[in-house]
């Protein structure tokens, strides 16, 4: 439903995340295995993920002045064991947050001139995968840093609530599509009077 632009940086996971739900339908991508592949979530790994995505929908509402759509465990809760790392460039000294990755433990020493073992603190190979907690917890992190996170919101819509990130100047946007949601709106005031 949203004919926005997407969400700068890291929020482009969460809004995508928060997204997976069609609330007017009922479609859930997250029920498909492409919708849990593009989150890196196995098939039985969904409900950790949806449990993540409404409380990121009731964060996204409470940015829009909203309230929560329906009672959900506290954002906070949820990411509480999700680990960070801050990382520096050694180059121009910006920092940033990923997801704590685990580190390869020091290795016996290689015996097979054919063999070769990662060095000690070496990170894990990418396939490994960071959790998708861990994931938003860097994203919301560096969005707080960047000044961008209360932009994330959701729709006002009851049969919507899609996340949308707010550019307008004032940041005070309230449906996902002025097209849609918002013409809805608005007619159905129009009528009411």
């Amino acid at each position: 439903m949203n004919d926005r632009a997407p969400a700068p940086g890291g929020l482009a996971l969460i809004q995508s995340l928060v997204n997976t739900l069609d609330l007017e339908s009922g479609a859930d991508r997250l029920d498909t295995a492409e919708g849990r592949a593009a989150f890196g979530l196995p098939e039985g790994g969904t409900e950790a993920a949806r449990e993540l995505r409404e409380s990121l929908r009731a964060v996204c509402l409470a940015h829009a002045d909203h309230p929560p759509h329906r009672t959900v465990t506290p954002l906070g809760e949820l990411l509480a064991g999700a680990p960070l790392r801050l990382t520096v460039d050694g180059r121009d000294g910006r920092a940033g947050f990923t997801p704590a990755v685990t580190l390869v433990p020091a290795a016996p020493a290689v015996t097979s001139a054919s063999a070769t073992a990662p060095p000690a603190g070496t990170p894990a190979p990418p396939a490994a995968g960071a959790p998708l907690a861990s994931r938003v917890a860097a994203a919301i992190a560096e969005s707080l840093v960047d000044g961008t996170w209360a932009r994330l919101k959701a729709c006002e819509a009851p049969t919507c609530h899609w996340a949308y990130y707010d550019r307008s100047p004032a940041g005070r946007g309230r449906w996902c599509s002025m097209a849609v949601c918002g013409a809805r709106a608005k007619m159905r005031r129009y009528r009411a009077k």
